[in-house]
């Protein structure tokens, strides 16, 4: 009987030497089938492997947000609007003239830096009428911005912004775009930060939409929301293709139809602003129309294709160069005509004095012209926002 008991003190030792060593060097092998208290068993889950922080996910378009995102900022207004009663006599007698009549009004937008000098294009509706505009950068950074310039016609503003190494927007080729090219609309939506919504192309060349004189819209389903107004719509490299501008909308939101200014002609506006302090565009005196199968029957016109002009101004551009009412504007320097939007780019994009060759037709028969076209008066009253 000592013998079985000294041999079971043994083994006992044994076995808790065993196990203190186990529970030193390999614990996981005593918790292994250990159950957690309240489950009925253990759980197996699959997880995927760490990939690169710097390699995206196939089809992610984070790149062409990293590209793109910094440059394009959030605008910020104030207008001063003084009270209803504020020019009222008999209250301004009684009351004099009180500061505090006047009504703050705030607005939201956006705009995107477009070079390194610190100028911003945005709508012309985001800063109309303002008193105060403020510029925030991704980054947090905030600045007074001054207005250089704005274009109702086009309804784009330039902004000028004194502030130390600015992230700067690469232009694109908007007239390489293609209905169903994906594309990102950037900007800041409602105030609440900055967004990216992504989309296609859903159209190109939108006009007679009456929200400006020059309409070349590209349309896209990328949503588009109170806020956005001058944000960038990129391609997939992160590339500027237009200027977020307009959406068609019964409720005020996105319904996936939005409208975006082409890069061409922010461009072009810019650079017009900032070198002229105005945008210069040519302009002949004529007053066009789309060329009706009446209105061709009327004139005996049997071109299909081109703009008719149905009045030219005494002494303009045009009538100097022959013009007359019922020809059919086909081409300008070259380039074919066949919408009066078209044709009112086409002129406008003229230089003042240069002489132009016109082709028309007129009665059926080719007529070549050489029009000087005089600088586009501007327009007495500006744009409101639609």
């Amino acid at each position: 009987m000592k013998r079985l008991w000294l041999l079971f003190a043994q083994v006992v030792t044994v076995l808790l030497a065993a196990y203190f060593v186990v529970g030193t060097l390999k614990p996981q092998w005593l918790q292994r089938g250990a159950a957690v208290p309240g489950s009925t068993g253990t759980i197996s889950i699959l997880e995927a492997p760490a990939a690169p922080i710097a390699q995206p996910a196939p089809g992610s378009l984070s790149g062409a947000v990293r590209k793109a995102a910094p440059a394009v900022v959030s605008i910020n207004t104030s207008t001063n609007a003084r009270g209803p009663q504020s020019n009222d006599p008999w209250f301004r007698f009684f009351f004099g003239d009180r500061g505090d009549l006047q009504q703050q009004q705030s607005g939201l937008g956006s705009g995107v830096i477009m070079s390194p000098e610190g100028y911003v294009v945005t709508n012309n509706h985001v800063v109309e009428g303002a008193d105060a505009i403020e510029v925030v950068l991704p980054d947090a950074r905030r600045t007074a911005a001054k207005v250089i310039g704005t274009d109702p016609e086009s309804d784009l503003a330039v902004l000028k912004i004194d502030l130390d190494k600015l992230p700067v927007m690469t232009l694109g080729n908007s007239d390489a775009l293609q209905v169903g090219d994906t594309v990102l609309a950037i900007g800041n939506p409602f105030g609440v930060g900055q967004t990216v919504t992504s989309g296609i192309v859903s159209a190109l060349g939108r006009n007679q939409l009456g929200i400006n004189t020059f309409e070349n819209f590209i349309q896209t389903d990328a949503a588009i929301n109170p806020g956005n107004s001058g944000g960038a719509l990129t391609d997939v490299s992160g590339n500027l293709m237009g200027i977020n501008t307009a959406i068609y909308s019964r409720s005020g939101g996105s319904m996936g139809i939005g409208f975006a200014i082409p890069v061409s002609t922010a461009k072009q506006v810019m650079e017009s602003i900032v070198k002229n302090g105005q945008v210069v565009r040519g302009w002949i005196g004529v007053e066009p129309n789309e060329l009706t199968p009446e209105l061709a029957q009327t004139f005996g016109i049997k071109t299909e294709q081109g703009v008719i002009v149905t009045g030219v101004l005494n002494n303009g551009p045009a009538a100097n160069a022959g013009i007359r009412p019922g020809d059919v504007i086909t081409q300008v320097g070259g380039q074919p005509v066949r919408t009066v939007s078209e044709l009112l780019s086409r002129i406008a994009a003229l230089t003042p004095g240069q002489a132009t060759p016109f082709t028309l037709q007129r009665r059926g028969e080719a007529v070549q012209a050489e029009v000087t076209p005089a600088q586009r008066p501007q327009p007495r009253g500006q744009l409101r926002p639609r």
